[in-house]
């Protein structure tokens, strides 16, 4: 990776853990996509290293407001979906990875614009769990699930619910890939590089947490992601 390169990808995480770290997602749906067009080796391993740091910083943070007993029904579920994942990841052939990561993202954007208001129950939230597993494992990106559940919940219970959520989650997400070889220390030694952008991000994220929690920022984040998604497909189509 080129130092323009990385300078770009440092800035790419620097924004989206100011957007996870202030509505409770974001870092995964904003960053994927356009780290997978920097260098294919972010996503998903390196992404998820870096995420689990901002989850452990943003649960400290917002720790009063974890609502520990939705995690006894959504963490099942989020195992669930990243042994599904696994299964996934051994069908797909490694020359059109980036095409089902580029899909996927699609079906995130898709599913966080039009998806409806859903009750906040056992059942939702471990389909939502599962949903995340399979989503977070294959592209980094396990967010929307989860955050359609709680859209109408009280920003700091959504940001720390979430986080703690996402802080289990990423570390059987991170199981799950290296099981299926995609994560080892070159995963580790990338991620390294690009913990400044996280750390500046959730620095961030303590000023910009009432401005983003009006949604001031959503339509922006989902629309770039849908762009760099279709990007995405299109350089998975045209390899060699």
């Amino acid at each position: 990776m080129s130092v323009w390169g990385w300078l770009a990808a440092v800035a790419i995480l620097a924004t989206g853990s100011a957007i996870q770290g202030s509505v409770g997602f974001g870092l995964g749906v904003f960053g994927a996509p356009l780290l997978a067009l920097i260098d294919p080796r972010l996503v998903p391993g390196p992404i998820l290293l870096d995420a689990l740091l901002l989850t452990i910083l943003v649960t400290v943070r917002e720790w009063k407001w974890v609502r520990l007993a939705d995690l006894g029904w959504a963490l099942p579920g989020r195992l669930a979906g990243t042994v599904i994942a696994v299964l996934l990841m051994k069908a797909v052939p490694a020359d059109r990875f980036q095409v089902a990561l580029g899909l996927m993202i699609l079906a995130a954007v898709a599913l966080s614009t039009w998806g409806p208001p859903l009750p906040l129950n056992r059942g939702t939230l471990t389909v939502a769990g599962i949903a995340a597993g399979i989503m977070s494992t294959f592209t980094s990106i396990g967010g929307p699930p989860m955050a359609l559940i709680y859209q109408r919940e009280e920003g700091p219970r959504v940001r720390g619910t979430l986080a703690a959520f996402f802080t289990i989650g990423v570390i059987f997400s991170m199981g799950g890939l290296r099981v299926v070889g995609r994560f080892g220390w070159t995963e580790v030694r990338l991620a390294a590089w690009l913990l400044p952008g996280v750390v500046l991000g959730f620095v961030l994220s303590r000023w910009s947490a009432r401005w983003l929690d009006r949604g001031h920022t959503r339509a922006l984040v989902l629309g770039t992601s849908a762009v760099a998604a279709v990007l995405v497909v299109l350089k998975g189509l045209l390899a060699p």
